[in-house]
Parts: C-alpha cells; sequence; structure tokens
C-alpha cells in the first residue's frame, strides 16, 4: 500500500466536506456509535473546524482516494508546562484496514506534535475497541493516571 499523508486546509471547502464524510464514515461505524453525524453537526462540522485555531486533520489517501483521517486538536498541560495533542477521532475505511493505514497516521500525529512543540499526544478509547487499544499500546501508548490513580473521562453536554 502506497499512502500518501497530508494536513487538511482548513480553509478549503473541499477539504472540510472530506472531514464530514470521513468523520461521518466512521461514526457510522460501531467503533464510532454507529449512528452517523447527526444532521446539524454535518451541516457545521467543516465550518466549525475551518474557525478553530488549534485544531489539525491528517488524511491519508491511496491513489487520490482518502482512506483514514486523524483529527487533531492542541492543548495545554500545566504539569508539562507544554502544548498536548488531543487525537480525538482517527479512522480507517473499511476496505483499507489491516494494512498499516491507522499505524501512519499514529505516527504523523505524533510527528505534528514534536513540529509543534507538544510534550505528550493523549487519546480515549472505548474499552470494547481492542483492535485500538492494541495499537495504541503496541505504539507506547498507557493508560494515564496520577499518583497511582486511573482517569476517567466524564462529559457533560451543555445547552
Amino acid at each position: 500500500m502506497s499512502l500518501t499523508l497530508r494536513l487538511l486546509d482548513r480553509n478549503s471547502p473541499e477539504d472540510q466536506a472530506l472531514l464530514v464524510t470521513l468523520t461521518n464514515g466512521y461514526a457510522l461505524d460501531a467503533a464510532g456509535g454507529g449512528a452517523g453525524l447527526s444532521t446539524h453537526a454535518r451541516a457545521i462540522l467543516g465550518a466549525a473546524f475551518a474557525t478553530h485555531p488549534t485544531t489539525f486533520a491528517l488524511v491519508a489517501e491511496e491513489g487520490g482516494a482518502a482512506v483514514g483521517h486523524a483529527l487533531c486538536f492542541l492543548g495545554f498541560s500545566s504539569f508539562y508546562a507544554a502544548p498536548t495533542v488531543m487525537l480525538h477521532d482517527l479512522s480507517v475505511v473499511a476496505s483499507a484496514r489491516g494494512k498499516g493505514v491507522s499505524r501512519v497516521l499514529m505516527a504523523a500525529v505524533e510527528e505534528q506534535g514534536r513540529l509543534r512543540g507538544c510534550a505528550k499526544v493523549m487519546l480515549e478509547v472505548r474499552d470494547d475497541n481492542t483492535v485500538a487499544r492494541s495499537l495504541y499500546e503496541t505504539s507506547g501508548y498507557e493508560v494515564s493516571g496520577l499518583g497511582g490513580s486511573l482517569y476517567r473521562m466524564m462529559e457533560k453536554v451543555l445547552p
């Protein structure tokens, strides 16, 4: 498999549409919840990506066709006193799975983090997503915690 990686151009309508397509494809998959993006999210994701200054996305292409993507945003660690990368979405289209696309995207995310002066890459993964967990663990990622206590992801949807 001969992959090309590139950063999506947040100001390109074509790249904004590609981000929506890839993210919706991920959301339709069981690993992404299986329901797809809401009509609202599909309508505004591209424009929201364009206006969020610390968000970046990578796309993996083979023969000009997108086969995977990584959507990330920058944060900040007070403990490292440095920026961090949050890998929010990582997906590979079904026909390209098992061919190393995720591993190539992960390496590219890490390189983007280094180029941006980041201390670490963080991500979240479902407990039942054993394929992704294996990828992350064999890539050197560990369950995180502080003082011997693991972190638990929590959220509150804002009205």
